[in-house]
């Protein structure tokens, strides 16, 4: 079962292919995926302005790590000491000073870990399948621009694309089998 179009779009620099994407940007569409042979700063900066996406949500994946490693660290250390209740020269069981060092690195260490977790869980990672209409090429030379489409657009993204500088554009059907995408 047929759910649309896939216009693959061959670029020969992140130039033409950020090009590309503010044309989509300005045509209103925002199902696509580019694809680059090196980490290209003018594509990422003009893919995020067309999804509209703001601030990594990893951020609160860190501070919500952060801030139970520390309270994680004041439980087991403050209550560690009231478990064995170990009065030691008319000091006070529970002394947070000595503690700090445990609970800052159990902040730093849990922070860290849910920030990995975060990225993976945002970052749709692992993934065992090749995304949809990549070639080959997209990782050597060239740069790649999918775009999802309706089959009544085509024609519209087409002209669209090549206006913006692209080599070639090919067109794949695109099934779903019943497996939600993520975007």
């Amino acid at each position: 079962m047929s759910d649309g179009i896939a216009l693959i779009s061959t670029f020969s620099s992140d130039d033409e292919c950020a090009q590309g994407i503010e044309a989509l940007h300005r045509a209103h569409v925002h199902d696509f995926s580019a694809f680059a042979p090196f980490p290209s700063e003018k594509i990422l900066e003009a893919t995020s302005e067309a999804r509209g996406q703001g601030r990594s949500p990893v951020r609160w994946w860190v501070l919500t790590g952060g801030i139970t490693g520390i309270l994680t660290a004041i439980a087991l250390t403050v209550g560690t000491s009231y478990e064995w209740n170990l009065n030691v020269g008319g000091r006070p069981i529970a002394s947070i000073p000595p503690y700090i060092i445990i609970m800052f690195e159990l902040m730093i260490l849990m922070g860290g870990l849910s920030g990995l977790l975060g990225f993976l869980f945002h970052s749709c990672l692992p993934a065992f399948d090749s995304a949809a209409g990549y070639r080959s090429r997209f990782g050597a030379d060239k740069f790649g621009l999918v775009v999802r489409c309706a089959e009544n657009e085509v024609s519209r993204l087409e002209s669209l694309l090549r206006d913006a500088g692209a080599e070639d554009i090919a067109r794949e059907a695109v099934i779903t089998q019943g497996v939600p995408s993520h975007h």
